[in-house]
């Protein structure tokens, strides 16, 4: 009997390492997707914030990718740049800028939120709707749970 701990253990390092070989980007630039830019982890992260009704801001978003802050305002540079965030006064507090989504940056996002989408689904073909519910619910509430650990 295999130790279910032990199982899920091994099934996260394999997605560690799938992410650190890029995995999705290799199978984007084989669908011929194009190559993910890195400010898309950044939009990701945005849009995150955007859901928990919290601002984004450039010190919060260096904090949420792993980066320091000046590797984080070059990315939000280069985002603004590309008409994908927009920045704006924070209305609590004036000294403060806040970042946001604009619809081009929506735009974008929907579009890799479909193609993810269509890989997870393609993984997940063989599975019956029951097990793809199963396995969301149960995903989302370790996911959920794991994060609580760190906070």
């Amino acid at each position: 009997m295999t130790d279910p701990v032990a199982d899920v253990e091994r099934a996260m390092i394999a997605i560690r390492r799938s992410q650190q070989h890029r995995a999705l980007t290799r199978i984007a630039r084989e669908r011929g997707q194009g190559a993910p830019d890195p400010v898309i982890e950044l939009l990701d992260v945005v849009e995150e914030f955007a859901d928990r009704g919290e601002p984004a801001t450039v010190t919060s978003l260096a904090t949420a990718l792993g980066v320091d802050q000046p590797r984080a305002s070059r990315l939000v540079a280069r985002a603004v740049d590309q008409g994908v965030l927009h920045r704006s006064a924070d209305q609590a507090d004036g000294r403060r800028t806040v970042l946001a989504l604009t619809a081009a940056g929506r735009s974008h996002l929907d579009t890799l939120h479909t193609f993810r989408r269509t890989v997870f689904a393609e993984a997940m073909s063989p599975w019956s709707p029951e097990d793809r519910t199963a396995f969301a619910r149960l995903l989302t509430s370790f996911v959920s749970n794991y994060d609580a650990l760190g906070h």
